[in-house]
């Protein structure tokens, strides 16, 4: 039967709605070699995952897969510096960041750090890369091109993930104290600190829009980068270990590796609007964004229950990727 033009016209709309129905979705899985993990990051098409003994590269084009990239020591974070010629890894098990060649991976230096290095962050303004002493309490700032660290800011408590904002200063979230730190990166100080309601240990931070948009574990909140006021709060799933953020299409991505969800939230005029829920795995609660893909990646393997305690199955480590 043949249909007349406007009828034609809106099954055509209707078969767009149902095809734009699925919105974010996991649209891959790469597999992976056993082992724990910790915060994972994007760059040339390639993901980098720390773990406990190595870094672990994927192509996320070719799906290729190099389990041992890198050598680390309870790693926590792999960051590309030096316009993508070296890799900073920090070591929490030995209290160091090293540097490797990008390509091969082969060790370059090591620099010693505070207690327990865990998430870094490149200040663009000083050209400094921070690192977060979890146990210590002090911020490292290391000069990645000198392979040295050039001072520490004290701060106190366990220190989670890293904002700038281009314009020398910090915002580090204090997960035991329930607390964003503002920092003057030049003047190696703490300038203010911003007590969040409502926030049960807070991990990843970004500062987009004027604003501090922070995970904590069941909630995101929203706070005003120059006088710590904070405007918003909503309800996520649990077991968030940090967020993404998307500045050309204006949205924040929250992981809930308790409940197996991701929260996607609008960020239009530096508010968030929940846009969807999208299912993803218990365990997936590190997160990051690829610009060139648009693709959301979220570490995650197979969690099991014995006698009241959770473990990772064996042979089930693998990259989410959630797109559209």
């Amino acid at each position: 039967m043949r249909l007349a033009p406007l009828a034609f016209a809106a099954l055509l709309a209707s078969s767009a709605v149902q095809a734009a129905t699925p919105g974010f979705h996991v649209i891959d899985r790469i597999a992976g070699p056993d082992g724990g993990w910790d915060y994972v990051s994007v760059e040339a098409g390639r993901a980098l995952i720390a773990r406990n003994a190595a870094v672990t590269a994927m192509d996320l084009k070719s799906r290729a897969v190099t389990p041992a990239f890198a050598p680390a020591t309870k790693g926590h974070a792999a960051l590309v510096v030096n316009d993508g010629k070296e890799v900073l890894i920090t070591n929490g098990g030995t209290d160091t960041v090293t540097f490797v060649d990008a390509i091969s991976g082969a060790p370059i230096a090591s620099v010693a750090t505070g207690k327990k290095p865990d998430a870094a962050t490149f200040d663009p303004r000083s050209g400094l890369v921070l690192v977060m002493d979890h146990a210590g309490g002090d911020v490292t700032l290391i000069d990645p091109k000198a392979h040295k660290a050039v001072g520490a800011i004290p701060i106190g408590g366990a220190l989670e993930a890293a904002a700038v904002d281009g314009e020398g200063r910090a915002f580090v979230n204090v997960e035991n104290k329930n607390e964003i730190v503002a920092l003057d990166i030049a003047a190696r100080k703490t300038i203010a600190h911003y007590a969040l309601a409502d926030c049960d240990g807070p991990t990843g931070i970004v500062h987009a829009q004027g604003r501090l948009v922070a995970a904590c574990d069941g909630s995101v909140v929203v706070v005003d980068a120059k006088t710590g006021r904070q405007l918003q709060t909503v309800k996520t799933g649990g077991g968030a270990d940090g967020l993404a953020y998307d500045p050309a299409g204006k949205r924040v991505f929250v992981p809930a590796g308790e409940t197996g969800q991701l929260a996607v939230f609008g960020f239009a005029g530096g508010v968030l609007a929940l846009e969807e829920t999208v299912p993803t795995e218990v365990g997936a609660r590190t997160i990051a964004f690829d610009p060139a893909s648009g693709h959301v990646l979220l570490p995650s393997a197979e969690v099991t229950t014995r006698d009241g305690k959770r473990a990772v199955a064996p042979g089930t480590f693998h990259l989410l990727v959630v797109g559209r």
